[in-house]
Order: structure tokens, then C-alpha cells, then sequence
């Protein structure tokens, strides 16, 4: 942590948010540890740690505080988010790490002001004694007295954006960047591109299902073949019952719907079902109603496909 890239924290002051991100980081670490530290006792016995959690966590929370506070002048958060704790007792411009003093004391204030409260908790809840009443009354009213005092100082913080915690104010440490911090200049250009995209996506996912997609296949495909005038002679009729305008295949159970092209029954049955405005796909002509095909096609028609 040098002093040379650390001279513009009074232009580029700390944000507010990143301040608070900083303390959430801390806690989620806590719990990380904690929850990695007490997995190891899974496999004895039951409440093995229950009477000595406070003795712990403060054992926990002392190493912690010995390779983050103690040694680099910031915590685990801070260190992440580009922050450090400078002593602004201090007067002057440049950076001054963080004392001893100041140091010990943000140990005693932390890890031994949450340890005494929960040793205190376990210690006076199972006792009965006038002494211990008094003792409970007043320790319950210095918690609370605490916790006000942190609830003004988080006023005060919101509008002046120093001193993030009621012990940082008492003991007058600050955070500021650990390197100045450079304007960047971001392009929006990608970012119009990518909701310009997912807006269309989600315009065509909505649209889609509204689309009757065999209708179009088959009007399209109306479009693209040269749409042939047949009489109804009995020739062409007889050539047009050797195969199904649908399928391809010979007719099965064939049936008409009004021009000279057969399908099988299956095929134009499943397509009007699926379809109530379907064409056919030969002609476009419109189904109106579905007959079976009343013309005798002599045998020697199959023989010569």
C-alpha cells in the first residue's frame, strides 16, 4: 500500500454504495468461514461446539483480523473492491496507514465487543441471581445504547459518505481507494444492439404461435408451381386418381373437395382438422366439402405406374 497512488482520495471520495458493498462482503465471509469451519464437526457428537462458539468465532474473526486489518489495513471486502482504511487522524494529504493503536483497538471493538455480547447472553441466561439481573439490565441497555448510536451514524454517513460504522467514527479511520480511480468511457453501442435483438426475439417468440406456418408452406408453394387448368375429361381425371396431391403415394380411400386433384382420406382429413382454412395445394382450391371419388378406375391403370 504506497502513498504515491493514493493522493487523490479527496478527488475521487469513496462511494457510498461501495463503502456498504465492503460490509456485506465482510459478513458473507464470516459466514463462509464459519460454515466451512463447523462442516469439519459434522461426524461428532452433536453440540460438541455449543459451549465454546463465542471462544471460536473470536479465534476465527482474530485470524482474520490478523492477515486483512493487521497487515494490509483493509478487510477482505475492501481489498476486492480497491478500498483501504487510512488514518484520518492524521492531518494531512497524503496517506497514512492505519497505527497500532488504532489497530488493537479495532480488534476490541469488533471481535471482542461480539464475543462479550453472545459469552454474556449464554452467561446470564441461565442464571436466577439478583446481581446477574442488574448485570443483564445494564449490558442489555449499553447493546441498545450501541446500536443507536450505529443507526445515527449510518444518518450521519448517508449524508456526509464517511464513516460507514459507528467504530470507524470513534476511532477515526476512513476508507479511501487504494489506487486512483480512472474515468472510463463506455460504449453503449453493444448493449443497444443486444436489446435491440432480444426485443425482436421476443416480439417473433410472441408472434410465431399466431402463425398458421402450413398454411403458408402451402401458399407459397401454390405461388412457386405453375397452377395447371384441367378439364374434367375423363383422361385427366383417370391420371389424376393414380396419385395424392398431399402424400405422393396412390390414394387411399380416396376423396375429392371440389377440383380435379384426389387425396387420400387420411391425408386431407388430418390436414382440414388441422387447418379449417386449407387449399388445396395443387390449385388453391378451398375446401368446401370432402367426397369420396364416385370414378371407376380400371385395373390396368395400377399396372402401368
Amino acid at each position: 500500500m504506497t502513498s504515491s497512488g493514493s493522493n487523490a482520495e479527496s478527488m475521487n471520495p469513496v462511494l457510498r454504495i461501495s463503502q456498504l458493498d465492503a460490509l456485506e462482503l465482510n459478513k458473507a465471509l464470516e459466514q463462509l468461514v464459519w460454515s466451512q469451519f463447523s462442516s469439519c464437526f459434522h461426524g461428532f457428537k452433536p453440540g460438541l461446539l455449543a459451549h465454546i462458539e463465542p471462544e471460536v468465532k473470536a479465534f476465527l474473526w482474530l485470524f482474520l483480523w490478523r492477515f486483512t486489518i493487521y497487515s494490509k489495513n483493509a478487510t477482505v471486502g475492501q481489498t476486492i473492491l480497491n478500498i483501504q482504511y487510512k488514518n484520518d487522524l492524521a492531518q494531512t494529504q497524503k496517506y497514512q496507514p492505519l497505527s497500532k493503536h488504532q489497530k488493537l483497538w479495532y480488534l476490541i471493538c469488533t471481535v471482542g465487543g461480539r464475543w462479550l455480547e453472545e459469552r454474556c447472553y449464554d452467561l446470564f441466561s441461565s442464571r436466577q441471581l439478583d446481581s446477574f439481573f442488574r448485570t443483564k439490565h445494564f449490558i442489555n441497555f449499553v447493546a441498545g445504547l450501541l446500536k443507536l448510536c450505529g443507526l445515527l451514524n449510518f444518518l450521519i454517513f448517508l449524508q456526509k459518505g464517511k464513516f460507514a460504522t459507528f467504530t470507524e467514527r470513534i476511532l477515526g479511520i476512513r476508507s479511501v481507494f487504494c489506487r486512483p480511480q480512472n474515468v472510463r468511457q463506455i460504449g453503449f453501442e453493444y448493449m443497444n444492439r443486444e436489446l435491440l435483438w432480444h426485443g425482436f426475439a421476443e416480439f417473433l417468440i410472441y408472434l410465431l404461435p399466431l402463425i398458421n406456418m402450413q398454411k403458408l408452406k402451402l401458399k407459397i408453394s401454390s405461388w412457386s408451381l405453375p397452377i395447371a387448368f384441367f378439364s374434367n375429361s375423363e383422361n385427366t381425371l383417370a391420371a389424376q386418381c393414380k396419385e395424392c396431391s398431399l402424400c405422393g403415394e396412390w390414394p387411399t380411400m380416396p376423396h375429392t373437395i371440389g377440383c380435379s386433384h384426389v387425396f387420400c382420406y387420411y391425408c386431407i382429413k388430418s390436414n382440414c382438422s388441422f387447418d379449417m382454412y386449407f387449399t388445396c395445394p395443387k390449385c388453391g382450391t378451398e375446401v368446401y366439402n370432402i367426397q369420396p371419388l364416385k370414378y371407376k378406375i380400371e385395373m390396368t391403370e395400377v399396372h402401368t405406374l
